[in-house]
């Protein structure tokens, strides 16, 4: 009886002792999953955190883009003696460009010309890239690669400007096909700029003064800076009415000739390596007026030399005065007269007198038809000749 007694002892003693450890266990599950839980909300929260934030971001950025484009095509014929060619077909332009905005504040804006055949300034490259901040009227900030802020035309798109070409003023003494030698650059540097309208009229809104002012490398587009020296340019107008602008332009500035070679300069007779850097100090002053009607006149002065030709004059001016009058619906005939003096001298003066017949198949379509008579007398070749043109131009 005794071992009975004693093996049912030890046996109840087994059963609770096995109790006891499956009554601990559970309670260490239990003791350890709170420990778990805080760590998993830490988690979720900054997960959250993370989300609000970049969610934030993206409706602050909230970024806008356009894309588009032009092509222009033209045939030209002239009569000028001397010439190996008359003319022909030639592929003016093919741009591409997007814009937009961010921050709700920046506009941003990049275009490409695309034609033309690869080379040095030549076939695709950058013509405008630049971000501007736009939170008030009064005070913009323009930093990348545009148009300087000289002369009236200079700004406007070639399909804008009425004719088949820019004013002699604005090809020569704005950077378009600058009369200093700088390298083809359509009228842009990569600067800095400051532009904004003040004191609107109550009537109609316009702005009764306009100023801009930039700083800017010297060297055109898609070249670095040469000198430790910076181009000042800048504009001020008022304008007395809508549309109609009245103002002046100055220009302090140097060129460096990136082609300069100090040892041929010794050694040859070329004028390419004759001047390692020329002075570009230049002054303007004109009107324009935009409606139906278009009216414009510039006159610019230059002082400073050729970086291709020491022996070129240092000063010269140019003027030009445009009317554009709307003689039926969708067509346009602009008239101009157009000189340039190379070494502000009669002697050395080149005018075109031009007629353009601009017809507007809708707003992004035109039909050009350009006729220019040129007497310059600078030349020692054939003076007088006519030049004739056919653009069409397309917006897309």
């Amino acid at each position: 009886m005794k071992k009975i007694y004693l093996t049912l002892a030890l046996l109840g003693c087994t059963v609770l002792s096995a109790q006891a450890t499956e009554a601990d266990s559970t309670m260490a599950v239990s003791t350890a999953e709170p420990t778990a839980m805080p760590t998993l909300k830490v988690d979720s929260a900054t997960s959250t955190t993370k989300s609000t934030a970049a969610s934030r971001f993206m409706k602050a950025f909230n970024p806008s883009i356009k894309f588009g484009g032009y092509i222009m095509g033209k045939y030209s014929w002239n009569d000028r003696a001397g010439q190996e060619s008359n003319g022909g077909f030639d592929l003016r332009y093919l741009r591409l460009y997007a814009n937009g905005y961010a921050f709700k504040d920046f506009y941003y804006r990049f275009q490409l010309e695309v034609n033309g055949a690869p080379g040095e300034d030549k076939g695709p490259r950058i013509v405008d890239a630049f971000i501007e901040w736009q939170k008030y009227d009064f005070l913009r900030v323009k930093l990348g690669q545009f148009k300087r802020p000289y002369g009236f035309e200079n700004p406007y798109n070639p399909i804008d400007v009425g004719f088949g070409s820019y004013s002699q003023a604005t090809s020569k003494i704005t950077g378009m096909s600058d009369r200093c030698g700088e390298h083809k650059s359509g009228g842009r540097d990569v600067g800095l700029q400051l532009q904004g309208d003040l004191f609107r009229s109550k009537k109609d809104g316009h702005p009764w003064l306009h100023y801009q002012v930039g700083v800017f490398n010297g060297q055109g587009i898609n070249h670095t800076d040469k000198d430790k020296s910076k181009d000042i340019i800048g504009g001020l107008w008022v304008s007395p009415i809508k549309n109609l602008s009245i103002g002046g332009f100055g220009w302090n500035g140097t060129y460096v000739n990136e082609k300069y070679d100090a040892k041929k300069a010794q050694n040859t007779s070329e004028p390419y390596y004759q001047q390692k850097k020329i002075d570009r100090k230049r002054w303007g002053a004109g009107l324009k007026y935009e409606d139906k009607w278009t009216v414009r006149a510039e006159y610019m002065h230059s002082v400073g030399g050729v970086v291709t030709d020491y022996r070129k004059p240092t000063k010269s001016d140019a003027w030009y005065a445009a009317v554009g009058a709307p003689l039926f619906k969708n067509f346009k005939l602009y008239g101009k007269w157009d000189c340039y003096r190379d070494a502000k001298t009669w002697s050395s003066m080149k005018t075109d007198w031009a007629l353009s017949a601009n017809y507007y198949l809708s707003k992004n379509f035109v039909f050009q038809l350009n006729y220019i008579f040129t007497d310059d007398r600078a030349t020692t070749g054939d003076r007088y000749y006519n030049t004739l043109d056919v653009q069409v131009t397309a917006r897309f």
